[in-house]
C-alpha cells in the first residue's frame, strides 16, 4: 500500500503543476479580484473535499484553481485599497515556498540556526530604523496582535517583578481611541483593564492628554497602571500619536511605553516622513508588521524590545524535554524566548531574502511610492467637485467623502465595484467633534497602483 509520504509519478506531476501555478500567480501583476460567496454555495459547487479515501491531488488542486481561489480577494491587487493591503515582492513570495519546503522549526537555534540567523539579519535592519539604543532587538511573530500581546505580557511581568504588591492588582493600561482593535482584544486576553484617552484636536494621543488622564485616576487605579500604548500610524487614518511627549510622560510616571506601528512602521524607512516618528526611539517595545508595508507575505509581524532580558523573563518556557536546547552546542538566539509562541515557522525568512536580493534602498523607494500615491489621490479629490477631503492624508491613508452620499450609497458602490472585479475600496466611519459619519478611504501599499487607477476609481463615484 502506497504511503502518503512516498514519492511517485503523481507527486512529481502535482509538484510541477503547483510550481507552474505559483510562477504564473507571482508573475501576474493584475490578478482576478475575487468575490466571496456563501459557504452553502461553495459547498454545492465543490462538495465535501475531505473523505476517507481522498479525492486525489489533481481534483483537489483543480477545485482550488477553478473555484475556491476565485472567491477570495488577493490583497496584492493594485486596486485593492481597502483595510491595509499587502504587496509582497516576488522574491519574498518565492522564498515563502522555500521556507515551507525547508521544514525548519524556528523556535530554537539548535533546530533552526541558519534560518534564525537570516531572520536576525532582517531584524537588525528593522531595529536600526527605530533608533532604539544598542542592545535592543526583536523577533518575528504571526502579526500585530501577537506582537502587541507579547509586548504587553513582558510589560506586565516587569511591572509585577518591580513590586511584589503589584501581583495583587488587576493590571490597567492606557491607549487612545484611535488604537487598533487588537490592543483592546489583547487587554482582554491578559485580563487587564483599559482606558481610552480622547485624542487632541489633531486626533492623536499627546503627552498633555495622557498626563491629564493619569492625574484623573484614583489612587488605586494609579497603582494598577503599568503601560501606555501609543500608535505609530492608525489603521483607519494613518495618524501618528505625539510619540515624544507621550515618552516624556511614561518616563516621568515610570510606565512601560509601547508603540504599535504595525501599519505605519514601514514608513520609518521613508526619509520624507521619518521625523513624524520622533520619540519612537524611547519606547520599551515596538510592533511592526512586515506583511503590511514591508512587502512580506502573510503572516509576518515583529515585536522589538529595548531590553530583551525583560522579554525573556516573561516568555522563556520551561520543560524537561526542552533541556537539550540549553546545551552549549545549541546556544544561540532562541526566538521562542521573546514572544508567546513556542512552535513557529521562520516567518522572517521571506523578508530577509527580499532585502538581501534588492537592498534596503529599494524598500525606501517602494514605501515612498505609497506616500506619493496618497498625495496624488488627495490632489485628485480636491480637484473633483463631487468629492471632498475629510482631512489631509496621513502616511498612505486618505479619507474622503462623496458629497450627498449616505451609508447605503457607499455600501452599494463598494459592492458594485467589487462584484464587477474592478476595485475594492470600502467605507469607514470618522468621528469629529462628537459627530460620526460614513466616508470612504484609500490605503496605498502596492507600488504597482497607478495614478490612473485612482482616477478611474474616483470617476466611478460620479
Amino acid at each position: 500500500m502506497k504511503s502518503m509520504h512516498s514519492i511517485d509519478m503523481e507527486t512529481v506531476e502535482m509538484t510541477l503543476d503547483i510550481m507552474k501555478y505559483a510562477i504564473n500567480r507571482i508573475s501576474n501583476t493584475n490578478p482576478e479580484l475575487g468575490s466571496p460567496v456563501r459557504e452553502e454555495e461553495l459547498l454545492s459547487r465543490v462538495g465535501e473535499t475531505v473523505t476517507k479515501e481522498g479525492i486525489g491531488g489533481e481534483k483537489a488542486f483543480q477545485m482550488f484553481k477553478d473555484v475556491l481561489v476565485k472567491t477570495a480577494v488577493p490583497a496584492d491587487h493594485p486596486r485593492y485599497l481597502a483595510f491595509v493591503p499587502a504587496a509582497p515582492t516576488r522574491a519574498a513570495t518565492l522564498f515563502d515556498l522555500v521556507t515551507s519546503a525547508s521544514s525548519m522549526h524556528g523556535a530554537y537555534w539548535m533546530t533552526g540556526g541558519g534560518g534564525i540567523f537570516c531572520e536576525n539579519q532582517a531584524m537588525k535592519w528593522l531595529v536600526s530604523l527605530t533608533g532604539l539604543p544598542e542592545g535592543a532587538f526583536g523577533v518575528f511573530t504571526s502579526g500585530g496582535t501577537s506582537a502587541n500581546l507579547s509586548a504587553m505580557i513582558a510589560a506586565r511581568e516587569a511591572w509585577r517583578d518591580r513590586n511584589e504588591d503589584n501581583r495583587a492588582y488587576k493590571a490597567l493600561l492606557i491607549t487612545s481611541n484611535g488604537a487598533h482593535s487588537s490592543v483592546k482584544s489583547m487587554a482582554k486576553v491578559i485580563d487587564a483593564d483599559i482606558i481610552l484617552v480622547d485624542d487632541d484636536e489633531d486626533d492623536r494621543l499627546t503627552g498633555k492628554w495622557l498626563q491629564k488622564a493619569i492625574d484623573d485616576l484614583s489612587e488605586l487605579d494609579r497603582k494598577r497602571l503599568f503601560a501606555v500604548v501609543a500608535t505609530g500610524g492608525t489603521t483607519n487614518a494613518g495618524i501618528i500619536d505625539e510619540l515624544d511627549t507621550v515618552a516624556d510622560v511614561c518616563e516621568k510616571e515610570n510606565l512601560w511605553y509601547h508603540v504599535d506601528a504595525a501599519y505605519g512602521g514601514g514608513a520609518l524607512a521613508a526619509p520624507s516622513v521619518r521625523h513624524l516618528f520622533t520619540g519612537i526611539e524611547r519606547a520599551d517595545s515596538i510592533t511592526i508588521d512586515p506583511h503590511k508595508w514591508m512587502f512580506s507575505p502573510y503572516d509576518c509581524g515583529a515585536v522589538i524590545y529595548k531590553n530583551l532580558e525583560l522579554a525573556k523573563n516573561a516568555h522563556s518556557q520551561k520543560g524537561s524535554y526542552l533541556d537539550i536546547f540549553k546545551d552549549p552546542g545549541a546556544q544561540g538566539f532562541n526566538p521562542s524566548d521573546y514572544q508567546i509562541q513556542l512552535t513557529r515557522r521562520l516567518r522572517g525568512l521571506p523578508l530577509w531574502f527580499s532585502l538581501a536580493m534588492h537592498g534596503t534602498d529599494k524598500y525606501t523607494e517602494a514605501i515612498e511610492r505609497g506616500l506619493e500615491l496618497a498625495q496624488n489621490a488627495a490632489q485628485q479629490i480636491e480637484a473633483a467637485p463631487h468629492l471632498e477631503l475629510v482631512r489631509d492624508p496621513s502616511l498612505s491613508c486618505v479619507l474622503f467623502r462623496r458629497v450627498g452620499w449616505n451609508p447605503d450609497n457607499y455600501r452599494d458602490w463598494t459592492y458594485d465595484n467589487h462584484k464587477a472585479g474592478f476595485a475594492l475600496v470600502t467605507p469607514t466611519k470618522w468621528t469629529k467633534n462628537g459627530k460620526t459619519e460614513t466616508i470612504s478611504r484609500f490605503c496605498f501599499i502596492n507600488p504597482d497602483t497607478t495614478e490612473k487607477d485612482i482616477e478611474e476609481i474616483l470617476a466611478s463615484m460620479k
